[in-house]
């Protein structure tokens, strides 16, 4: 059979990082290229009793059809939750749970953009985004990161020379993959730019309850004065990965747009992890729970950090994340960062090149990303000594 794929799919291609999890499933190779939670934050025994908790007190309306828009319980302890955390007006705004982030970025490129349609994101960002809006036909104009997140200049200089840009998207803090943080001054610039050129802006924050030290950053929707951001968070890295709940916060008038497409596509979110997770919010203390989590990740960081400053050459420099799960490690121009990730990968450590998170892969690159929260503290420590091994002998053959 000659199968004729539909023309959209000639711009998808397996996401780098699922390959390099497959190829690195079996145990023995390091896994520093994955962004998998800790399985130690997981809440095993809690997830387990409000399981069964929930199918003896409720089973059928866990089990049976949902509304779209997802758990009415779970939406508006979720809409609290962000006035007081994040300190978002919620006025004029709803919420929907989705079948992770991930489903929310899709929706919104989907409501919002035709095919040839212009998004602006940083470069390097996150791949699965990259390649959702790519399966969309979505022209990418990547823009340069800084230490203090997206260049301003550039910016406005894509809003004028790019086409039909609908929206900007944004991973402000702890960005995937470089760690980085936008400071307030940036984050002010950029909604700035977005009201000046009447663009919405797309808030990725998955990471935002993984601060690990520093002055918390407000939230881009915290200063939406005019209802053009579209806020989309997640239960993968502070519950479980694996349930499948995020949410979007947004104008109604999204919102409503938003559902409509999901109908088209899963219908509403499962019920029993929607349930799972408002428990979670409710019956749990998930104060104690969220500070867990970051001194699990402050002290993965820190070890990673300490290995690196003290096996890593020094010509190699990398990123020093507030929060989240990643660090940005750049290589000399000596030393070719395809073939010293592919020498990593045969010594039995798995990295992700940094190309991967580019607009255009084909543009130089001398960047991976590690991942610190999925290795255990002896497989980090060891994983950076064999990438300081590995440098080595990439270094002594030049």
């Amino acid at each position: 059979m000659d199968y004729k794929f539909a023309a959209r799919m000639t711009a998808m291609k397996p996401s780098i990082i699922r390959e390099i999890l497959k190829s690195s499933a079996g145990g023995s190779v390091i896994p520093l290229a994955a962004g998998n939670p800790a399985a130690e934050t997981f809440p095993l025994e809690a997830i387990r009793s409000f399981t069964e908790s929930i199918l003896l007190e409720n089973p059928v309306a866990a089990l049976q059809y949902g509304v779209t828009e997802g758990y009415e319980p779970l939406r508006e302890r979720l809409m609290a939750h962000l006035q007081q955390r994040f300190n978002v007006d919620t006025t004029d705004n709803a919420l929907m749970v989705v079948s992770g982030a991930q489903q929310g970025i899709e929706l919104a490129c989907k409501v919002f953009c035709s095919e040839g349609d212009t998004i602006i994101c940083e470069s390097p960002s996150f791949i699965g985004s990259l390649n959702t809006f790519r399966s969309a036909g979505i022209r990418l104009a990547g823009v340069p990161m800084e230490a203090d997140g997206i260049d301003l200049e550039q910016l406005e200089a894509a809003l004028k020379r790019e086409p039909n840009v609908k929206l900007i998207y944004l991973i402000p803090s702890f960005q995937n993959p470089t760690g980085i943080t936008t400071s307030l001054e940036k984050r002010k610039g950029i909604y700035a730019l977005a009201r000046q050129y009447d663009v919405m802006i797309l808030e990725d924050n998955p990471y935002g309850e993984l601060r690990f030290q520093g002055k918390d950053v407000p939230a881009l929707k915290s200063i939406d004065t005019d209802q053009r951001v579209i806020y989309v968070g997640s239960f993968s890295k502070v519950l479980s990965a694996g349930l499948r709940v995020g949410y979007v916060l947004a104008p109604d008038a999204v919102i409503q747009k938003m559902a409509v497409a999901k109908q088209g596509e899963d219908v509403h979110t499962a019920t029993l992890p929607q349930m799972i997770a408002h428990r979670f919010m409710t019956e749990y203390d998930y104060d104690s729970h969220i500070a867990l989590v970051r001194n699990v990740y402050r002290r993965k960081s820190e070890l990673m950090l300490q290995a690196l400053e003290q096996h890593m050459d020094a010509t190699v420099t990398f990123t020093r994340p507030d929060g989240g799960l990643f660090l940005w490690c750049e290589l000399p121009a000596s030393v070719p960062m395809l073939d010293y990730c592919k020498q990593a990968a045969a010594s039995g450590v798995a990295v992700v090149p940094g190309n991967a998170f580019l607009v255009d892969e084909s543009e130089p690159c001398q960047a991976l990303r590690l991942n610190f929260s999925t290795p255990s503290d002896e497989q980090i420590v060891r994983g950076v000594e064999m990438l300081a091994q590995v440098f080595a002998q990439q270094k002594a053959r030049r």
